[in-house]
């Protein structure tokens, strides 16, 4: 009715400038949408900044709060639709908290369909295996899960992540602690970046998925960003075949350029000569992950310590990569109290005792003593506990 009557004021007033024209119809459509909220529920308010007060109230937010998350809300005049997203989100166990971390990050939720937009997402994770509580889990970490069509978009991203990491049991876990997993679009990111690991670096897809398993957002990158981790990892020497290779990108994704000549700086400054630096990075790039500071203090402590050279710990990094004061220290005090009591001559390389298993060490090292030193593992307990 408001909208043939709006035809007909415009065939008579042909002449109007347009600007009134404009007012005309704007006056006609806002006082039709909102009787048709009137007819079926909600609050309605001519105040533009209603909403504020309605983000206290129903909500929970603090009044700063409700200002700024109701800008993007400015355009409501009535609570239907906030009222019926609410409500939904309540009976799919979202807790005050719970809605306030959502609605929070994206305002615009609020105005959705709940039938049409939000319904069918939830009921996408159901079929997946999800529970409740795992839904809520996921969607307070990736609320942009809301924003994706089901047939689209999350069913697509679905069916390559479980390709991916061989498991959907595996993609669960990551959806439901990564804020960013189902956010990467499958035609512009992912096809990209794995033909392009695949054809041009000639990388294995399985090799791929093993790193992807404990690390999937390398792959999420743009590919512009992902060419560029290749191009330090070609800079640095290793080899596209070595099975390193993929980890070495993951390092590097992780380690700026400015960190890594830090770490770079600091091993030279124990006397490491560049190539002996890249050699060493590509045995074992995981060490660059460390902070400079603990770098530091398992360089000193293996030098002037144990006695090894640097060019020695050059040769064999994997000893930087064992925790220092829970592994580390406790080994090197049980094999040195042994060798003060003339139990162990057997001294060997102190690197290959490092590297036991826990359960091998206490085997070999610990139990045959335990009777004539029964403090060894005191010594191993004490470390636990520094190291936690």
């Amino acid at each position: 009715m408001a909208a043939a009557t709006f035809r007909s004021a415009l065939r008579r007033n042909s002449l109007l400038p347009l600007f009134e024209t404009c007012r005309l119809r704007d006056i006609l459509f806002s006082s039709s949408s909102v009787n048709a909220a009137a007819a079926v529920g909600g609050t309605i308010s001519p105040d533009p900044h209603f909403m504020v007060e309605y983000l206290v109230n129903s909500c929970g937010f603090s009044s700063s709060e409700a200002a700024k998350f109701s800008k993007p809300l400015a355009h409501l005049r009535a609570t239907e639709k906030p009222d019926a997203v609410l409500n939904f989100m309540r009976s799919q166990g979202f807790d005050g908290a719970g809605i306030r971390k959502v609605i929070s990050s994206r305002p615009n939720y609020l105005c959705c369909n709940v039938e049409k937009n939000l319904a069918p997402k939830f009921q996408f994770l159901r079929d997946l295996g999800l529970s409740e509580s795992d839904i809520v889990d996921v969607i307070r970490n990736n609320d942009d899960i809301l924003r994706r069509n089901v047939h689209r978009s999350l069913a697509p991203k679905l069916e390559i992540w479980e390709s991916l990491l061989g498991s959907r049991e595996l993609v669960l876990k990551h959806l439901k602690k990564t804020r960013w997993f189902f956010c990467s679009s499958v035609e512009k990111t992912l096809h990209p970046n794995l033909k392009f690991l695949r054809d041009e670096c000639g990388i294995p897809e399985e090799r791929v998925s093993l790193v992807l398993r404990s690390h999937p957002k390398l792959i999420s990158q743009k590919p512009e960003s992902l060419r560029a981790l290749v191009a330090r990892a070609d800079e640095l020497g290793m080899p596209r075949q070595s099975r390193m290779f993929m980890w070495t990108l993951d390092v590097f994704h992780k380690v700026s350029k400015e960190a890594f000549e830090a770490k770079a700086e600091l091993m030279r400054s124990f006397g490491w000569s560049e190539s002996e630096f890249s050699s060493a990075v590509r045995k074992a790039p995981t060490f660059l992950c460390m902070s400079l500071d603990m770098l530091r203090r398992k360089m000193e402590f293996f030098i002037n310590i144990v006695g090894y050279t640097p060019s020695f710990i050059a040769s064999q990094p994997t000893i930087l990569l064992y925790g220092l004061q829970k592994r580390v220290i406790p080994r090197f005090r049980v094999l040195e109290m042994l060798n003060t009591k003339g139990l162990w001559t057997r001294r060997g390389n102190f690197s290959h005792y490092v590297q036991l298993s826990n359960t091998k060490f206490r085997e070999k090292i610990v139990l045959p003593y335990k009777e004539k030193v029964p403090e060894l593992l005191d010594i191993l307990r004490a470390g636990e506990c520094e190291g936690k």
